[in-house]
C-alpha cells in the first residue's frame, strides 16, 4: 500500500533527492502551543497511535487525500500502516520527502501529520499538507496548525514556492 507517491529517481527530475540542499538538516521537534504539542518526525514505533488517529478518521481523510494518494484505505491493517511508516522514516533519511506526527506532550495521542513532499506543480520547490483528527478539527490546535505550517517552512526550509495543495486549490 501506498499513501503518497513515491519522488521519482530519474537525474533531473522533480522529486529525486536534489530538491533540497545536499547539508539541509529537517528539523526534529516543532513546539505548538506553548509545547503543549508538538511535531516531530514519524517512525514505526508510532503504529499503534498512528492506527487509532488515521482510522479514526478515515472517512474524512478519505475526501481530503483519496483521489490524489489512495488514502487511506477502509480496510487499511496495523501491518501495512507499519511498513508505510518505515518507508516514511526512510525518506526521512535521505532528504527524499517528510511526515511529521502531531503529539500531545507526553505522546500518549497521535494528533495529526504534516507532509512535506518534492514539488509536482510547476513553478513549486515543494508539496506541504497537513491534517489532525476528526476531534480537533474547528478546534484551536488545528487553527494554531495551520497558521504555523506555513510559518515554519519559510523560516525553517529552503523552500521558496512551496504548493499547498488541498488547501490552495
Amino acid at each position: 500500500m501506498e499513501s503518497r507517491p513515491r519522488p521519482s529517481t530519474e537525474p533531473g527530475r522533480a522529486g529525486e533527492a536534489t530538491w533540497l540542499p545536499d547539508d539541509f538538516v529537517a528539523p526534529t521537534r516543532v513546539p505548538l502551543l506553548d509545547g503543549r504539542f508538538h511535531l516531530r518526525p514519524i517512525s514505526p514505533d508510532d503504529t499503534e497511535l498512528d492506527m487509532v488517529a488515521v482510522m479514526g478518521s478515515q472517512p474524512r481523510l478519505w475526501t481530503i487525500y483519496g483521489d490524489a494518494w489512495g488514502w487511506p484505505p477502509a480496510d487499511m491493517t496495523a501491518d501495512q500502516d507499519r511498513a508505510d511508516l518505515a518507508r516514511h522514516a526512510d525518506e526521512m533519511t535521505r532528504n527524499e520527502s517528510f511526515n511529521y506526527a502531531l503529539f500531545d506532550a507526553d505522546e500518549s495521542a497521535l494528533l495529526g501529520c504534516c507532509y512535506i513532499d518534492p514539488p509536482e506543480q510547476p513553478n513549486t520547490d515543494a508539496e506541504i499538507s497537513w491534517w489532525v483528527v476528526d476531534d480537533l478539527v474547528g478546534s484551536d490546535v488545528e487553527a494554531e496548525l495551520d497558521a504555523l505550517v506555513p510559518r515554519w517552512i519559510a523560516s525553517d526550509w529552503p523552500l521558496d514556492r512551496p504548493h499547498y495543495p488541498f488547501r490552495d486549490e
